[in-house]
């Protein structure tokens, strides 16, 4: 998948553009959010998004068959978050050299299909309050307000390249950004994800005050909602 492909290179390049910082456990974030998010609208599918097989190679590199994801076996194996992410583009340029080059599917011209096709309703931001509320781990792997960040930030991503537009659960969630920096007296630049962690004590507090600050949000712009239609 070309795409996949120009994307780790400019992320390669300037990661704090897309994940903040060079770190492995974000950027495998932000892939998990953009390949699911073309998965769901049926650009491509688990057998051609570009980086399977990857793992499966990483655990015979690593000579382990521990569950663990290929950014956890690189970082087991790199000592810091900085080193792992560099390497991951090494073993990721290795693994394209050896991969069979009949075995990569072209895919078809994104601006084409966008186009043609009708959008599967799934959104990810409506699982926010719900799925991803009570089962963390499924989506981010750990408990961890900056998973959640990077998903989110490449899920989105996808969508804007393919050109389907923003959903209303999406248009909503736009506006949370501004009201943490009103909620917590801050206008600094820094995301809302980076914000909350700031004032708790780690990524789990900050993942969970984050769910009870988005209901908060929520609320109040359906409450304001009403107000509007009252008056």
């Amino acid at each position: 998948m070309k795409e996949l492909f120009t994307l780790l290179q400019k992320i390669k390049e300037n990661p704090v553009i897309y994940i903040d910082k060079p770190s492995i456990t974000c950027l495998r974030s932000f892939l998990t959010g953009y390949i699911d998010s073309l998965i769901t609208l049926g650009f491509t599918d688990i057998n051609s998004c570009g980086i399977e097989g990857f793992q499966e190679w990483i655990q015979e590199r690593a000579k382990t068959n521990v569950t663990q994801s290929w950014a956890g076996i690189i970082l087991s194996c790199s000592g810091s978050e900085q080193a792992a992410f560099n390497r991951f583009f090494e073993e990721f340029e290795q693994f394209l050299k050896q991969k069979n080059d009949s075995t990569i599917k072209k895919s078809e011209d994104i601006s084409r299909l966008s186009e043609q096709m009708s959008f599967p309703r799934f959104d990810i931001y409506n699982e926010i309050p719900s799925n991803i509320k009570k089962r963390p781990g499924m989506y981010l792997g750990s408990s961890s307000i900056t998973r959640l960040d990077m998903l989110l930030r490449g899920y989105s991503l996808a969508r804007r390249e393919v050109g389907v537009p923003p959903t209303e659960p999406e248009r909503e969630f736009e506006g949370f950004q501004s009201w943490i920096e009103d909620k917590y007296g801050i206008k600094s630049g820094q995301s809302w994800a980076k914000i909350i962690l700031f004032y708790s004590v780690d990524e789990y507090e900050a993942l969970h005050k984050f769910f009870e600050l988005f209901e908060e949000y929520l609320h109040q712009n359906k409450s304001s909602e009403v107000d509007e239609n009252c008056g």
